[in-house]
């Protein structure tokens, strides 16, 4: 059995994310943790995953070691089915040809929003510019939304600063009747635990736990009251295969140190 000692953060939430992604299904990944638990997905168990970056590759498989430092790195584009323009790849989304969105943010609220672009300043502090949307948006409006993140309550908040990237808007029906026909926000994982979305309220709900970790422990670095499960799994631990795969991919643990 593999300890909790024996891996980090980082490698713990690009594993608990693959387990998310399913045989099959096409999956729109951005840069960092969520391009690593793809291809950790991929060559685990869904071979027949596809996996699309902004900059237009389609069908990416990511060499061992040589990870693309961003979605437009041609070393993304290798072995790739068909490399588009940004544009012709976003195009996809629209026509529905993409199942999952996996991102990551600086923010996130109970509702799946999240903020890439803003961080308010608060007393002495001056706010903070972020990178911003890119695709973000685009993914987020037309997909089933997946997140990857550090849980903290200063990323866990009531309200995010700014919504680059739509969930449930502000719960229940909202999302539709703002014209967004499709999607929402769908599976958050953090090294905490696992959540979803209620199917009603639309407010995120733990699912799963991760070993070692209690409800209250959850609840108290969440900045808004969460819904929890009935029935609360412990999710497994990283196996050895998943660690080795993992490894091989990023053997420098320059995303999973």
């Amino acid at each position: 059995m593999t300890k909790l000692a024996e891996f980090t953060t980082n490698e713990h939430l690009a594993i608990l994310s693959a387990r998310e992604l399913r045989n099959g299904q096409v999956v729109f990944a951005g840069i960092g943790i969520p391009l690593l638990a793809a291809a950790l997905a991929q060559r685990a168990h869904c071979p027949n995953l596809t996996i699309l970056f902004e900059g237009g590759t389609i069908g990416a498989l990511v060499e061992p070691g040589r990870l693309p430092p961003s979605t437009n790195d041609q070393r993304g584009a290798k072995r790739s089915n068909m490399v588009l323009g940004s544009s012709e790849v976003l195009l996809l989304l629209q026509r529905g040809y993409v199942d999952i969105g996996f991102m990551g943010g600086a923010q996130i609220d109970k509702y799946g929003n999240l903020n890439s672009s803003l961080i308010n300043g608060t007393g002495n502090k001056s706010a903070i510019r972020l990178p911003g949307s890119g695709g973000g948006n685009d993914i987020a409006s037309l997909t089933n939304l997946m997140v990857t993140m550090k849980h903290e309550k200063r990323r866990f908040v009531e309200h995010v600063d700014f919504v680059t990237s739509p969930g449930w808007l502000r719960g229940r029906s909202t999302r539709h009747e703002s014209g967004l026909q499709s999607g929402g926000a769908f599976r958050v994982v953090t090294e905490l635990a696992v959540f979803g979305f209620d199917e009603h309220s639309r407010e995120m709900k733990v699912i799963a736990l991760n070993p070692g970790v209690s409800p209250s422990q959850v609840q108290e670095n969440t900045g808004f009251e969460l819904l929890f499960d009935s029935d609360l799994p412990i999710t497994q631990l990283p196996t050895g295969t998943e660690l080795r795969i993992l490894r091989e991919l990023d053997p420098d643990g320059v995303l999973t140190s």
